[in-house]
């Protein structure tokens, strides 16, 4: 641990330019107009992993936005670690709500602001600086192997064929992923679960064309008070959703662990002194710690419609949309769901407008053995560089991935996160605690040595 210690401190400055210098490509895989920076920032992480020491590094273009590989082999004998992570982030929309810019990295109360600081990029450097530790210092205890992909936020749809492509490639012993959360630096915890995902976009049309509201107000239905009834209608009075068959397939954990997951150290005050709100708000009869770990939901992302410029335009519109994500949990279906939710909307809507249910992208719930030797090395690892044992959580967020990866290449994950959930991913002034990624770079290597050991 010492040797590490000494590694990070001695190169701490340049550890944290070269992620300022990540964080400076504005990597947005949603928008075709990021397309040259996504592509810019894949080469940026090849070639710190060429520097890191990484062989065989290659840039693998796909249908969409291109995945980077390399690999350390040391001796075939041994474990061999699988490193997922995604360099693409989340549009910085709305840019007004920033304190600084989100491409241009700010260090304010020990802090890194910027798009994509701790959603992905601050996590998966961690592992690239990790490795090149270990290089130099001659300790690397594992074959390891990278996967960095650019369409993580847009829902990895050229990954699965990547991966089919590649699986001698890709063989490993265990993927270790840093992409998640944890309770904080003083209570150090590790994911065991991720809830799934089905996003979809809706459209309600009224009329043909947009209308005068004075001249058809109260003859014509407006798809606005219409798409905002249906979307209301999708909760019952006790916040569970209203989908027939939403439940079905829902895995309900025993009182024993519902006891054990509210264990985790929860002030509800704070939390909502955080969040700026007086309540909170939630399927009736579970915790909060339960309605974002094991409890699936309905969100709508986002609203539009009509006139949303400045001034006044009295306008009844022709069309109104909404974006929903639904998380699931343990044995809920991703299409399943999907399905499910259009034959609802499509079934509720009034004769006076139609309805038109897109499909985005989706994934799979995802649970991670606790007795495995991989969650015993993670275990061992954060135990050793806190000094205190791990909480196992389950994790509010999803990564379809990880579904692929054991489908694929029979190979679970261990989701070894350093982020906080204050460190408003997706959000206007995401941040990353400094102390948290170069505690990242120390832990990792443990991981590797004790991954090692146990196998």
């Amino acid at each position: 641990m010492q040797k590490i210690k000494e590694y990070v401190e001695a190169n701490q400055q340049r550890f944290l330019e070269e992620l300022f210098d990540l964080l400076r490509f504005p990597s947005v895989s949603a928008d075709p107009k990021y397309a040259a920076d996504v592509r810019n920032a894949a080469e940026y992480v090849a070639q710190k992993l060429r520097d890191a020491g990484g062989n065989n590094v290659e840039i693998y273009p796909t249908a969409g936005h291109p995945i980077v590989y390399g690999e350390k082999i040391i001796d075939a004998s041994k474990p061999t670690v699988l490193v997922y992570g995604h360099y693409d982030v989340q549009p910085p929309d709305p840019l007004e709500l920033w304190e600084t810019p989100p491409f241009e990295p700010t260090v304010r109360d020990g802090k890194i602001f910027a798009r994509g600081a701790c959603d992905d990029k601050g996590q998966f450097y961690m592992h690239i600086k990790a490795f090149e530790l270990m290089q130099a210092t001659g300790t690397l205890a594992c074959n390891v192997k990278f996967m960095i992909e650019g369409e993580e936020e847009v829902g990895s749809d050229n990954l699965g064929t990547f991966v089919k492509a590649n699986k001698e490639r890709l063989a490993a012993d265990v993927v270790l992923i840093s992409d998640t959360a944890m309770i904080s630096l003083d209570t150090p915890s590790l994911e065991t679960g991720l809830r799934g995902l089905s996003y979809v976009e809706v459209e309600v049309t009224g009329p043909n064309r947009d209308l005068h509201s004075g001249v058809y107000g109260g003859a014509v239905a407006n798809p606005i008070t219409i798409l905002t009834k249906l979307i209301a209608s999708l909760h019952d009075e006790n916040n569970r959703i209203t989908i027939p068959g939403f439940y079905d397939d829902v895995a309900e954990l025993s009182d024993a662990e519902r006891k054990a997951l509210n264990e985790a150290p929860f002030n509800e005050d704070e939390y909502k002194q955080d969040l700026g709100v007086k309540a909170l708000w939630g399927e009736k009869g579970y915790t909060t710690i339960e309605r974002t770990g094991i409890r699936p939901t309905l969100e709508v992302n986002g609203i539009w419609g009509g006139y949303i410029g400045k001034g006044a335009k009295t306008v009844l519109p022709s069309k109104a949309s909404a974006k929903i994500s639904m998380r699931l949990v343990p044995n809920q279906d991703s299409d399943t769901i999907t399905a499910l939710f259009t034959k609802h909307f499509e079934r509720i809507a009034p004769d006076y407008v139609s309805v038109k249910v897109t499909p985005h992208h989706g994934g799979q719930p995802a649970v991670t053995p606790t007795d495995s030797v991989a969650y015993r090395a993670a275990e061992q690892a954060i135990e050793e560089a806190f000094g205190k044992k791990p909480i196992p959580t389950r994790g509010g967020g999803s990564i379809p991935i990880v579904s692929l990866f054991e489908n694929e290449l029979g190979l679970k994950t261990v989701l070894m996160g350093f982020g906080l959930d204050s460190d408003n991913l997706h959000s206007p002034n995401e941040k990353y605690d400094i102390a948290n990624y170069f505690k990242g770079i120390e832990t990792i290597p443990l991981f590797h040595k004790y991954f090692a050991e146990l196998s």
